[in-house]
């Protein structure tokens, strides 16, 4: 699980592709990235590791959506145990930093 993890984290800090080889750059440079993280070769870490459905949808150019819209329907649901002022506390907490770089430059 842990390989898997660490995958989707790597993938879905890189840009987008624009084609099948870049994808698979992509694909081999998080995969290196990861088999250094856990301490294995690339080879045995893509396939003992990391889920093969989560490369597929990489590839699909799925993956960051999927991931988002998973990640949102388990802070919607965390979100509705909490007082209004502590929601309030951590929709502006997990904002990214982009979005609270280019706010600050409003004020």
């Amino acid at each position: 699980m842990a390989g898997t993890v660490l995958a989707a984290l790597a993938l879905s800090e890189l840009e987008s592709f624009d084609n099948a080889a870049q994808a698979k750059r992509n694909l081999r440079g998080a995969i290196e990235k990861v088999s250094a993280r856990l301490g294995n070769t690339p080879t045995i870490c893509r396939k003992c590791y990391i889920h093969p459905e989560e490369l597929n949808s990489y590839m699909d150019g799925n993956l960051v959506l999927e991931i988002k819209s998973q990640a949102e329907n388990e802070l919607r649901s965390a979100v509705q145990n909490l007082k209004p002022e502590e929601a309030a506390v951590f929709g502006v907490t997990t904002r990214p930093a982009r979005q609270r770089d280019g706010a600050a430059g409003k004020r």
